[in-house]
């Protein structure tokens, strides 16, 4: 019987091209981070260059994380039905040209609808590369090690991003967009070599679409302005209604739709609903302390944007060792001990931080930032890996795609909640405390549940 080849695509590939797979998948992770961190630290200089208020310069930042988290949905379906291969080679053709928009952007306006653009195709890339590793290796073992990997990419791009964004900044920062093209290049040039992908073809979810988007888009915009004028506003009250009426319409769709987006039988498994708390929890204690302690060392402590990036860089080292071992972690114990012990190491940074947070100490930002970064990147892997053990290989890109949503949500939620902690300058560390505090209870709860993950 002759041997498979990687034309099929129900041939297990080569390990060459497993390997150049999981670069891909890895670029293609690290450059969806490397875009949400990058930006910035270059915000002040943008607005004196393009104009425009405040609030202007923070949609160029809300633009893209909330495209990405509004259309994960719709791009996991996409990853399965059209194939996980031609679903990244569309995200990174479109990103590509998304970044040469953003680099040239002759003004704000355009510069944020180009950031929105941004944040659609990067949802196109991220199932498609998980969904990539999952095809590229089957054997579980395997997978764990390759997932920890895959995870590097994001690692990488959280250290380099603050440091990258304040030296490109200082030449211009339209290369803060620039750097991008050489990365697309490169992942188009891998994808060539990549095996076919599996299809599933099927119709598309659009009423779902709309309200998982309408969702979203109501539930961000009521948390951040309710946090800036008060949850009081209609139109704050408004936004959130409509929110929560929108959300009871896509679970009804959902569950009664032939061909919906995010089909209600994945919660079955108590391994997904387990994994699908703790990322939300690991969002809201990572994008939730960086976010915060970005703006103690800034406004607080009065350091510049450059010398902040400065003090996550050990973090983000520890990070990208704690997903190398993470695999390793996973096949010796089981899924549960690395994400129990990753969770409890974020809340003892958070509770290092609250206890430090009066004393205006670098060092011990430093260390909150160590213990979180490192946590964090040793627990996520392995609850990565029980959400794609906990369905067939043709629904990857699905549960990847809601496991990322219910990532990016906790994000979201936990800048706009920290962010109206901290709106009154004079009680700054004690915002800073509430917000360490909040975190450290979500991930505490999170890690509780995780201590009924099958271990094997």
């Amino acid at each position: 019987m002759a041997a498979p080849t990687t034309t099929d695509p129900q041939a297990p590939p080569t390990r060459n091209v497993a390997r150049l797979t999981l670069l891909l998948a890895a670029l293609g992770f690290f450059l969806i981070t490397l875009d949400i961190l990058i930006v910035n630290v270059a915000l002040t200089t943008i607005g004196r260059e393009l104009g425009g208020s405040t609030s202007g310069l923070q949609w160029v930042i809300d633009a893209y994380t909330l495209l990405f988290a509004s259309l994960l949905l719709f791009a996991g379906n996409l990853s399965d039905r059209i194939g996980a291969k031609r679903a990244i080679g569309w995200g990174i053709a479109g990103f590509l040209l998304a970044s040469v928009a953003c680099a040239l952007a002759p003004t704000l306006g355009a510069l944020i609808a180009a950031r929105a653009v941004q944040g659609a195709t990067a949802a196109v890339m991220l199932p498609a590369s998980m969904a990539l590793v999952r095809e590229a290796f089957p054997d579980a073992r395997e997978r764990a090690h390759a997932l920890g990997l895959w995870a590097v990419g994001g690692a990488v791009a959280g250290a380099v991003g603050p440091v990258l964004g304040g030296a490109l900044t200082t030449l211009d920062w339209r290369l803060v967009f620039a750097i991008n093209l050489p990365v697309c290049v490169v992942m188009l040039v891998l994808l060539a070599r990549v095996a076919p992908s599996q299809r599933r073809p099927s119709r598309f979810d659009p009423v779902g679409q709309v309200l998982a988007l309408v969702t979203l888009v109501g539930l961000v915009f009521g948390l951040i302005e309710g946090g800036a004028d008060g949850f009081g506003a209609w139109y704050v009250v408004s936004a959130l209604v409509v929110a929560a009426a929108a959300l009871v319409g896509f679970l009804l769709v959902q569950a009664r739709g032939r061909s919906p987006m995010m089909p209600l039988d994945l919660f079955r498994s108590s391994g997904m609903r387990i994994a699908l708390g703790v990322g939300f929890a690991f969002m809201v204690g990572n994008f939730g302390s960086v976010f915060v302690l970005s703006l103690y060392l800034q406004q607080h402590l009065g350091l510049s944007p450059l010398a902040a990036g400065l003090v996550f860089l050990p973090s983000a080292a520890f990070s990208i060792v704690g997903n190398v071992v993470s695999g390793t972690l996973a096949n010796r114990f089981g899924a549960r001990v690395p994400v129990v012990a990753g969770l409890a190491s974020m809340v003892l940074g958070l509770a290092v931080m609250t206890v430090l947070a009066p004393s205006d100490s670098v060092l011990g930002v430093a260390v909150c930032t160590v213990l979180t970064g490192a946590g964090g990147a040793v627990a996520m892997p392995p609850a990565t890996s029980v959400v794609l053990a906990a369905v067939p290989a043709d629904r990857a890109g699905t549960a990847s795609a809601v496991f990322n949503t219910f990532r990016q949500v906790g994000g979201a939620v936990a800048i706009a909640v920290f962010g109206a902690f901290l709106a009154d300058r004079a009680h700054f560390v004690a915002g800073t405390q509430l917000s360490c505090v909040v975190a450290g209870t979500v991930i505490l709860v999170a890690a509780v549940a995780a201590t009924r993950i099958r271990t094997r």
